[in-house]
């Protein structure tokens, strides 16, 4: 099968830095799905683990974790597909990716693809869509019922592709307000058409950005980006008993500005529960088929930002590059081999 890998960790922009390959097409395990995959995209993920996962004595690694496509067979185990089933999913991040044509995933972390999107719009959606799942229900504890609340959430990043899911999610699903960053003209009108109530600076200090428009204090915040940047005024302006989640790699972070507030902070990484083999590992099973029964309703739409072509190294080392530069506005797609 056509694949993408890497033998060493180069810069996005060098010509071996992502290479087209041939491997051997891979075999099922019992609770496996082997998947055609048809449009993949590309996340900050695939970027850190390009620059620093060192591939094993010269082999080829694949990476890549959001994938759309069809199931072509099904391991032993398995209950929950059929071939020709319409799938979409984020896979493991101990498991190879699926920048390749033929692809191998459990069953329990995959689900069935929106039937009102196409495979470029589908394949935007899933890491993203179980990451602001997450962070929004399991970590800061919201409740999914709509009822009008005093609370508010800031969404720190809110044009990226975490936050372009979780300002849906938070608006549509909750009743919190919705308060979203974005420093560019473009990237806040985004943030607006997704339906976020306010948009502020993140270029500027955001305690400050929150007075502005008249908000003193947030109950929760979701730190997408540049965390260690942002924490000290984070902390300023959290409430009181407030909750704080984020899902970057902050160098270093002082958590004692918390204390006096009794707030709380929360990570969220949803390879976890994959990563951990949790009891609870069909969740995101269940999390992904409610995600598409939201978009088949009109209540969630996908956040494709960029079509880059057809998969292939040349495309690939291009939106890695694009990831890196930070700039990105919702999902970069590559469809087809």
């Amino acid at each position: 099968m056509k694949a993408i890998a890497f033998f060493q960790n180069l810069p996005a922009d060098h010509p071996e830095a992502l290479q087209d390959i041939a491997a051997a097409d891979p075999v099922p395990g019992d609770h496996d799905l082997l998947v055609e995959v048809r449009a993949i995209s590309v996340n900050p993920v695939d970027v850190k683990i390009r620059a620093n996962r060192k591939p094993k004595d010269g082999q080829p690694e694949i990476i890549g974790w959001d994938a759309a496509g069809i199931v072509r067979a099904v391991g032993a185990k398995t209950s929950l597909f059929k071939p020709g089933d319409r799938v979409w999913y984020a896979g493991a991040l101990n498991r190879p990716g699926a920048n390749s044509e033929l692809h191998v995933v459990d069953e329990r972390i995959v689900g069935r693809m929106p039937a009102s999107l196409d495979y470029a719009q589908a394949a935007a959606l899933p890491l993203t869509t179980i990451t602001a799942w997450e962070l929004l229900f399991d970590r800061l504890r919201v409740l999914d019922n709509a009822a009008p609340s005093q609370g508010s959430l800031l969404v720190v990043g809110a044009a990226g592709g975490v936050g372009s899911i979780l300002v849906q999610l938070a608006r549509q699903l909750t009743g919190l307000t919705v308060i979203g960053t974005a420093s560019r003209p473009e990237t806040q009108a985004w943030v607006r058409g997704l339906g976020a109530h306010h948009v502020i600076d993140h270029s500027q200090p955001l305690a400050a950005e929150l007075q502005r428009i008249g908000f003193g204090q947030v109950s929760h915040i979701a730190a997408l980006t540049r965390t260690d940047q942002h924490f000290a005024q984070l902390a300023e302006a959290i409430a009181p008993q407030g909750k704080i989640a984020l899902i970057d790699d902050p160098a270093a972070i002082d958590v004692r500005l918390l204390k006096s507030k009794s707030a709380s902070l929360h990570w969220e990484f949803m390879f976890a529960r994959s990563l951990h083999g949790t009891p609870d590992l069909i969740a995101q099973h269940e999390l992904l088929n409610q995600a598409a029964r939201l978009i088949d309703d009109g209540t969630l739409r996908t956040t494709l930002g960029a079509h880059y072509g057809k998969i292939n190294a040349e495309n690939l080392r291009r939106a890695h590059a694009f990831i890196e530069s930070g700039k990105a506005q919702g999902k970069i797609v590559l469809e087809g081999f």
